[in-house]
């Protein structure tokens, strides 16, 4: 087996970028310590909505519990931008018990982290998806803090007595595999890939449905050095639409969920192209393509509403 690497999917920089924060003054985090973090936001105005949404939910008892935890509080104008973005929901009653369950875990860690611990990182919240693996929470630092791809913070680092409330603008939704991929910059090229006009197989639509999916993600310089390969290459474009139809196909696993604990030396997998890959774990995570390629697998288990997204570092070409 190999370990998961919750690190950003990329080799991006720790730099951290609060300076945007706002915070409580000291006297307001010693008193509010005394209290825990349900009892916090009953007593903050602008989280009434966050406290119906949890009483409705019935997790006020888990949110009392001992912790730690960090909670990604969004704001009354946050729910009612939810509400507003669906109109059939016009209250927190309107929106089935358990979605709304399931965003609200989305925004619990079990764990304590203050403003100071951020870093480009996917972290593991309470939510669940397929075969009850818990979903990632992308957290963004570099050139501006944003959680989920566009929620940022308002106020940081509200002490409660079981953990830490950070207060956000906007409600954020467990992401899917499509979602995960456009929220990431380093996915650029493989965005620009699957959305090509000429393609006649529609691979977000695809890819946004049930699934479970599988989902081998090149970096951007893995399609770069894919298009150094062939000098009438010069952007994703000059690919032929057959070539690049058939490569992406080779990069995902219909109907199964398969986190990094579940590969296994020498294990034969069946792509959506019908090909297939070898997983070799002798010396490091890699895969082995029907075009004799060694690919490594650089990062693992970024986990979505209707899939799980590895990281490689060069595209998978099958043989033909």
């Amino acid at each position: 087996m190999f370990t998961k690497n919750f690190k950003t999917v990329l080799t991006l920089s720790l730099l951290l970028c609060l300076s945007s924060f706002t915070s409580c003054s000291d006297d307001d985090v010693i008193d509010e310590k005394q209290k825990d973090i349900v009892e916090l936001a009953s007593a903050t105005s602008t989280l009434s909505t966050l406290v119906s949404a949890v009483q409705k939910a019935g997790l006020v008892d888990a949110l009392k519990a001992d912790g730690p935890f960090t909670v990604f509080a969004p704001t009354n104008d946050a729910f009612q931008a939810l509400l507003d973005s669906n109109s059939s929901w016009n209250s927190l009653d309107d929106i089935p018990v358990e979605t709304l369950k399931t965003v609200l875990m989305f925004h619990v860690l079990t764990s304590k982290v203050k403003s100071t611990d951020l870093s480009n990182v996917y972290v593991n919240t309470l939510a669940t998806g397929p075969n009850d693996e818990n979903l990632s929470l992308q957290v963004e630092t570099t050139g501006g803090v944003e959680f989920n791809g566009d929620s940022k913070p308002v106020t940081v680092d509200v002490e409660a007595r079981n953990g830490v409330v950070h207060i956000i603008d906007k409600v954020m939704l467990p992401p899917n595999v499509v979602t995960l991929a456009l929220n990431n910059s380093g996915f650029t090229n493989l965005v620009t890939a699957l959305t090509d006009s000429r393609h006649t197989t529609d691979f977000v639509t695809v890819l946004k449905g049930d699934g479970p999916f599988t989902v081998f993600a090149p970096t951007n310089r893995a399609f770069e050095e894919l298009l150094a390969t062939n000098s009438s290459w010069n952007s994703i474009g000059d690919i032929p639409i057959a070539t690049l139809d058939a490569v992406l196909k080779y990069h995902v696993v219909n109907g199964a969920n398969v986190q990094s604990k579940q590969l296994t030396n020498n294990q034969e997998v069946t792509m959506l192209s019908g090909d297939k890959i070898t997983v070799d774990l002798s010396s490091g995570a890699k895969l082995k393509t029907t075009s004799n390629q060694s690919v490594v697998i650089s990062s693992t288990d970024v986990q979505g509403a209707n899939g799980v997204i590895h990281v490689v570092d060069s595209v998978l070409l099958p043989a033909n």
